[in-house]
């Protein structure tokens, strides 16, 4: 499989497995299975809540002998609330010890958006606090230390917009090395990837499908569906693979990391296969015309009256 290469040599292959929506009780199972295929990346979150059956469905695989824990990429994320210097290590170790492992390979702040600890899900202005009194500068501080301490051999972000980057590249004496964004034919964050690409950050592309499973309260009314686009449809149709593999060979042939979520085995290895399709220009180029400029997740779950984030000053757009 095609990998990307980090700063301390680390190869991360290209597609991983993400667990966003995998409920308790399925997620174990389809990280076993998916180790058992090949899958040597994993994408976690503290948020999502399913990290300790994602540690069982490691320790036992490498205890079989499927896998080794070196040839392993496990990313997992800082949430909104463990912002700040002191807070990164303790949030840190907390998924360490629910993934059962001693170090993660990529440690990401999952957002820019800061809540007064404790709170899990903020929902009132006053639960939140801005990037000016909590800034992004001394969270990476916090994330600085977790490379120092060996507790992450990677560090970079999420859902960070070019001027967010822009900033924090001022303010890093270890340079983040990854963003993970929405990413997808219909929102193909075209600018993103080549500033990406020209400051040697990678780029991950989450949602890679459209997402279809969010929770409703995520979905905007008659909003379109990525898998059933007409165009997408009939290339793939033309080239007897399904629509998510058309997709996920466009996403890798752009040089960016792909996480598609499934806990299905027969999707899970039609998503392990899609890496050895290849597309054409002509056939890339057509993928490149659906384009919608339209997010899926746009992030107004935190745009709260009163509050300190709306979705433009997420997006800086």
């Amino acid at each position: 499989m095609q990998t990307l290469s980090f700063p301390n040599n680390r190869q991360m292959p290209i597609l991983g497995l993400g667990t966003w929506k995998s409920d308790k009780g399925e997620v174990y199972t389809a990280v076993k299975e998916a180790l058992k295929m090949g899958y040597r990346h994993l994408d976690c979150a503290f948020i999502y809540g399913n990290e300790k059956e994602i540690g069982q469905a490691i320790s036992e695989s490498i205890a079989e002998g499927v896998v080794t824990r070196e040839e392993l990429w496990v990313t997992s994320k800082l949430w909104n609330n463990s912002h700040g210097k002191d807070n990164v290590i303790p949030a840190l170790q907390k998924s360490l010890e629910n993934l059962q492992l001693d170090y993660l390979d990529l440690y990401l702040i999952h957002w820019p958006v800061a809540f007064k600890p404790p709170v899990f899900s903020a929902m009132r202005a006053q639960q939140f606090t801005s990037l000016a009194d909590q800034p992004i500068a001394d969270t990476w501080l916090g994330m600085e230390e977790a490379v120092e301490k060996g507790l992450a051999h990677n560090i970079g972000v999420c859902n960070f917009s070019i001027k967010k980057l822009d900033d924090l590249l001022q303010h890093s004496k270890i340079m983040p090395s990854l963003n993970q964004v929405e990413l997808n034919p219909y929102f193909q964050q075209d600018a993103l990837v080549e500033y990406c690409q020209q400051n040697n950050i990678h780029l991950m592309a989450y949602s890679p499908l459209g997402s279809s499973d969010r929770p409703a309260g995520l979905k905007a009314k008659d909003e379109p569906v990525l898998l059933d686009d007409a165009v997408l449809k009939d290339l793939a149709a033309q080239k007897k693979i399904s629509v998510a593999q058309l997709i996920l060979a466009w996403i890798r042939q752009r040089g960016v990391s792909v996480i598609p979520k499934s806990v299905n085995p027969d999707r899970l290895k039609q998503n392990f296969e899609s890496v050895n399709i290849i597309l054409s220009s002509e056939e890339m180029n057509m993928i490149k015309s659906v384009n919608k400029n339209r997010r899926y997740v746009d992030g107004s779950f935190f745009a709260v009256p009163d509050g300190p984030y709306t979705i433009e000053n997420l997006w800086d757009e």
